[in-house]
């Protein structure tokens, strides 16, 4: 029987070298890969590019490993809550490319699907398009884009079982699940980590096939990154 388990976060990322490309899952704080974040910073790898939707806020997320300065470049689509990121953004210290959201989304969906480019309306006519192609189609302009890849991708998922089935609960259904078809090796870490045949096959989002390592995580602290409450 297929057995796609390790023992923890430390040993999932053991192989992740300098000078990788990452995908990490999550949209803000919700949904990243609370636990393989922190085992990266452990591990202390550096020179790293990371796409990902956000850049964390400064002392979570990726932007612990902002602060050990281990991230070369980042492609996102949203930083504003990240005082470290713009520091060194605007030093010049962090190499930076901004995507449109949905552009991002579907660059990292191609890289899974294996199209290496596409277009698209967004950017066009901005410093979006700065150096891409553009081409008519029914009269109106659009944008080549390609693919996205990554050495690894690094998703987190409500429930696993270790054949290395998914499913992933409310909004962490987000970039985690194209994430996971993108990566060459692509570690999940789970709340809840199950025997094959106890998920339902028509509720999982990502089949196992796409997962290489899977590992149940602990201590999720799901942070909010501006909590807003009615008085």
């Amino acid at each position: 029987m297929i057995n796609k388990v390790v023992n923890n976060a430390e040993e999932a990322v053991a192989d992740i070298s300098d000078d990788s490309v990452l995908m990490l899952g999550g949209f803000g704080l919700c949904g990243i890969p609370e636990n393989a974040i922190a085992a990266l910073v452990k591990k202390g790898v550096k020179g790293l590019t990371c796409i990902s939707n956000n850049a964390g806020v400064d002392d979570f997320g990726i932007g612990l490993m902002l602060q050990t300065r281990q991230v070369k470049k980042m492609i996102s689509s949203y930083v504003g809550e990240n005082a470290e990121f713009e520091r060194q953004l605007m030093s010049g210290e962090l190499e930076v490319d901004l995507i449109p959201q949905g552009t991002l989304a579907e660059r990292i969906r191609a890289g899974g699907a294996g199209i290496p480019a596409f277009f698209t309306p967004a950017g066009v006519g901005t410093e979006v398009a700065e150096g891409k192609e553009t081409r008519e189609f029914h009269g109106k302009q659009y944008l080549m884009e390609e693919w996205l890849v990554a050495d690894f991708s690094i998703v987190k998922a409500w429930k696993g079982d270790t054949a290395g089935n998914l499913i992933f609960k409310g909004t962490a259904r987000n970039f985690n699940p194209m994430m996971a078809t993108a990566g060459k090796i692509t570690i999940a870490e789970v709340e809840e980590l199950v025997p094959v045949g106890e998920l339902d096959p028509n509720h999982i989002h990502t089949s196992g096939i796409f997962v290489q390592r899977i590992f149940q995580g602990v201590g999720y602290e799901k942070r909010i990154e501006q909590l807003t409450t009615t008085p």
